[in-house]
């Protein structure tokens, strides 16, 4: 009797479709750690006191919109939170970015050196493979150190000290620090930061609620067959089962690929997914939804909270672009109130301080209004301003005696700048020789 032939149980492809997808967001957000300081996006330039934002170079004595610049990024990176859960930690964070890598890396390695050097006892072929891991993460440490360096310090200057080796100046031994500190970091510490040090994860309780996207563990009918491939593809070490509200957990979705995976083989419904909170349904539910609903904005707090990062951002917008490219300010110079020239005419000494904010050079033309007979006496009028820089210059207002003017006489400066057509006034007083009583 010939013997009954069994048909082989066909294997469906591993697809991992989540991984793949968080893997080409992580090169974007690296792309875009990247290039925000050598664009001046966002950089805090320290020895030059200047805040880099969307383009604009904003002074220190402009603190106010330093200050509304940081806490709009901060209002949407909770904003994001609150609706979309551990968005920043599972796609955008740096730290979660890199320790990633490093584990891919390794593991890389470690899959090429058997390969190659099979022949090799395990403990030398390990060794080799800790050398080879070390070696990269290290030439990987100066460059993200150079970059995370650029935010503070100009790139330029910063290559620089790097070409010379600097550890003598305060970049030089910034950057020589945070590259140990990235070293050790990504080769030894990796995912530990987020569940021991990193302060954001612990907030997530707090922003979190019912319609919070998560990532969750649902299995009402007992489908789940044990094969606890969540649990052994997790970085963060947890299991999944036990709570969607686990703070190790960055709702990165690799639990939910592992899931499909298994299940799909044995014909079974997956029983990790995404959803819209704890009883919400489904990211991807067959039941027709708004899009607005799909976006994640499924309440009224939502649609408020994006109405107020709307006007946020607008508010900003109009600040930055209404800001004057240059800052004129003229004090009167009290040391001495009021001077007599050789021929008798009256001076008031002033100071004028002219700050360029823009990215090209301008002039500044000083002008009087409102002061009979008064006469500038400026060494250079216009005043050359370089971009970036600060001009400072005293000069004189000299008006003839024989003026008909009171001992105090309200007048104001002009000051045009050319090219950019930018005029500003400046009230002012002038001072004279208090004119002698007559008897009555």
């Amino acid at each position: 009797m010939a013997a009954a032939t069994q048909t082989p149980l066909k294997v469906l492809p591993a697809t991992r479709p989540r991984h793949r997808e968080r893997r080409r967001i992580h090169l974007f957000f690296f792309l875009v750690f990247c290039a925000l300081p050598f664009f001046n996006v966002m950089r805090f330039d320290i020895p030059k006191q200047r805040f880099y934002f969307a383009g604009a170079e904003i002074w220190i004595n402009e603190f106010a919109i330093i200050f509304f610049s940081l806490m709009f990024l901060m209002f949407v990176i909770v904003a994001l939170s609150m609706i979309y859960g551990r968005v920043y930690c599972s796609y955008a964070c740096p730290q979660m970015i890199f320790s990633e890598t490093a584990l891919a890396v390794e593991d890389h390695l470690r899959k090429w050196v058997t390969k190659k050097f099979i022949q090799w006892p395990a403990p030398r072929r390990q060794l080799l493979q800790l050398a080879l891991t070390y070696l990269l993460i290290g030439a990987a440490s100066v460059v993200l150190a150079f970059i995370f360096i650029s935010y503070f310090v100009e790139p330029r200057d910063l290559l620089r000290r790097l070409a010379h080796l600097d550890l003598a100046t305060a970049g030089g031994i910034a950057g020589a620090v945070t590259t140990l500190i990235t070293f050790l970091d990504f080769a030894f510490v990796r995912q530990k930061f987020c569940t021991t040090l990193c302060p954001y994860g612990y907030l997530q309780g707090m922003l979190a609620d019912k319609n919070t996207l998560l990532v969750q563990y649902r299995d009402p009918d007992h489908k789940c067959i044990e094969c606890k491939k969540c649990v052994r593809i997790c970085h963060m070490g947890i299991d999944i089962r036990n709570s969607p509200f686990q703070i190790e957990c960055i709702h990165c979705g690799e639990c939910i690929d592992a899931c499909e995976e298994v299940m799909t083989r044995v014909k079974r419904p997956t029983v990790v997914e995404f959803s819209w909170g704890q009883e919400g349904p489904k990211l991807d539910a067959a039941a027709p939804e708004s899009w607005w609903h799909r976006l994640g904005i499924r309440d009224a707090k939502r649609r408020i909270v994006l109405a107020v990062i709307l006007c946020y951002a607008s508010a900003l917008a109009i600040a930055l672009s209404t800001r004057d490219s240059v800052l004129v300010r003229i004090n009167p110079v009290r040391a001495t109130i009021y001077s007599i020239s050789p021929t008798g005419a009256v001076e008031n000494h002033f100071r004028i301080t002219t700050s360029n904010r823009g990215q090209a050079g301008e002039f500044v033309v000083l002008g009087l209004d409102g002061l009979p007979g008064g006469h500038l006496d400026l060494p250079t009028n216009p005043i050359p301003v370089p971009a970036g820089e600060t001009v400072v210059r005293e000069f004189t207002v000299t008006v003839p005696a024989a003026a008909a003017l009171g001992d105090v006489t309200h007048f104001h400066f002009t000051a045009e700048t050319q090219p950019g057509q930018l005029r500003q006034t400046i009230d002012m007083t002038y001072l004279m020789p208090p004119k002698p009583r007559t008897k009555q």
